[in-house]
C-alpha cells in the first residue's frame, strides 16, 4: 500500500528562558514528519541542533527528499543506508516505528522486544544562571530526586557550593555542555566531588576531550557532544565512562539500540537524554532508556506546554505513552 510523507515545522514556547553554556532561548523549534496509507499514521519529532550544523530548513528538505522512497516503502534498515545520523533521519526512523506499530497491533515497545516496560524516573534540569538564581530553582524543584546542573564555566565553583547547599539531601549531575576549558577542568572536577555529583556531562570541547583520560577521580564522565552513531564508538574509550544516547543524534531509535548494546559491552554506563521537545520526541527514547542508568527526558517539563495525549509526568516520574502519542 502507497504510503504519504508530509513534514512540518512547529514552534514550542519555553517555560521561562532556558540557558546553557552555548546560549539561551525561549522557544524551541522542532520538525514532525508524517507518514500515512489509507488506514494507519505514524509520526516522528526531531529538533534540528545548530550544533551539529543542522537548521530547520535544512531538515525540512532532506526528509522532503525522501518521498519517492518512503511511498515505495523504505524500512527502517534501508533508511540507516539513505541517511546519516542526525535529526532528519530520527524524524522519519521514528514515524516509521510509529506507523509499524499502528499496522502490526503492537507497541513499539513490543516491537523492540521489551515486553514488560515500566515507568521512568527523569532528571530535571535547572537552566544556567546565577549561584543564586541556580539554587532557589534547585530547592522549589522539591518533587524531583534527580537534578541535572546547567554548568559553564566561570562562576561554577559558586554555582555547585550554592546549589549543594540548598539541597543537601538531592542527588545531582552536571553538563558542563563543553563549558569548561582543559585549566578548569581538574580544579571543577574537584569541586564537582566535593558537592557530591554523580556524573558530569561533556566537561570539554569534543575536539579537545584527548585531556580526559588523565582524569583519575571518583566520579562519572559522560560523552554527548562527542558522542553521536556506532561510528566512533571506540574513540570514547579511556576518556569516558558512561554516554548520553540522543536519538537526535543516532538518528532515530533504531540506531540508538543499537548504540545502546555496543556501549554496554564496552561497559559504558548509558544515559539517556534529549533536546528541548515535546512528547512525541520522548516516547521513542523511552524504549532504549528502559536499559539506561540515567535518564534524561523532561523536554516536556521546560516547556510552556506540551502535546494532546501528551506523556505524563508525576514530579519526574513518566508514564508509558499511549498509542493515541506514538508507538
Amino acid at each position: 500500500m502507497p504510503r504519504n510523507l508530509t513534514v512540518k515545522k512547529e514552534t514550542w514556547p519555553i517555560r521561562g528562558t532556558f540557558r546553557i553554556a552555548r546560549g539561551s532561548r525561549t522557544a524551541v523549534d522542532v520538525v514532525v514528519a508524517t507518514i500515512s496509507d489509507d488506514d494507519n499514521t505514524g509520526r516522528g519529532e526531531c529538533v534540528p541542533y545548530p550544533r551539529y550544523g543542522e537548521t530547520v530548513e535544512g531538515v525540512v528538505k532532506e526528509i522532503e527528499k525522501m518521498k519517492h522512497a518512503i511511498s515505495s516503502g523504505l524500512t527502517r534498515e534501508e533508511l540507516r543506508d539513505a541517511l546519516s545520523p542526525g535529526a532528519a533521519r530520527n524524524a522519519l526512523d521514528c514515524a516509521l516505528w510509529d506507523i509499524e506499530a499502528k499496522i502490526s497491533g503492537k507497541s513499539a515497545f513490543e516491537l523492540a522486544g521489551i515486553k514488560a516496560p515500566c515507568a521512568l524516573t527523569t532528571a530535571y534540569t535547572i537552566s544556567l544562571d546565577t549561584a543564586e538564581i541556580m539554587a532557589n530553582a534547585a530547592r522549589q524543584a522539591h518533587d524531583k530526586p534527580l537534578l541535572k546542573l546547567k554548568l559553564g564555566g566561570d562562576g561554577d565553583f559558586e554555582r555547585l557550593k550554592a546549589i549543594r547547599a540548598a539541597v543537601p539531601e538531592k542527588r545531582l549531575i552536571v553538563d558542563a555542555n563543553e563549558g569548561w576549558s582543559g585549566d578548569q577542568l581538574m580544579p571543577y572536577i574537584d569541586a564537582c566531588i566535593e558537592a557530591g555529583i554523580e556524573l558530569v556531562e561533556q566537561p570539554l570541547p569534543a575536539l579537545n576531550d584527548a585531556d580526559l583520560a588523565k582524569i583519575n577521580q571518583p566520579v562519572t564522565i559522560c560523552a554527548d557532544e562527542s558522542a553521536h552513531g556506532l561510528s566512533g564508538l571506540e574513540q570514547l574509550a579511556g576518556k569516558y565512562q558512561a554516554i548520553n544516547i540522543k536519538l537526535d543524534k543516532t538518528g532515530g531509535l533504531t540506531e540508538a539500540l543499537m548504540v545502546a548494546d555496543a556501549a554496554e559491552k564496552m561497559g559504558l554506563k548509558i544515559m539517556v537524554g534529549c533536546m528541548l521537545a515535546t512528547s512525541l520526541a520522548m516516547a521513542p527514547a523511552m524504549i532504549v532508556a528502559q536499559q539506561a542508568a540515567v535518564v534524561d527526558l523532561d523536554g516536556p517539563l521546560l516547556l510552556n506546554r506540551d502535546r494532546d495525549n501528551a506523556i505524563k509526568y508525576v514530579g519526574s516520574s513518566m508514564h508509558l505513552p499511549t498509542p493515541a502519542l506514538w508507538g
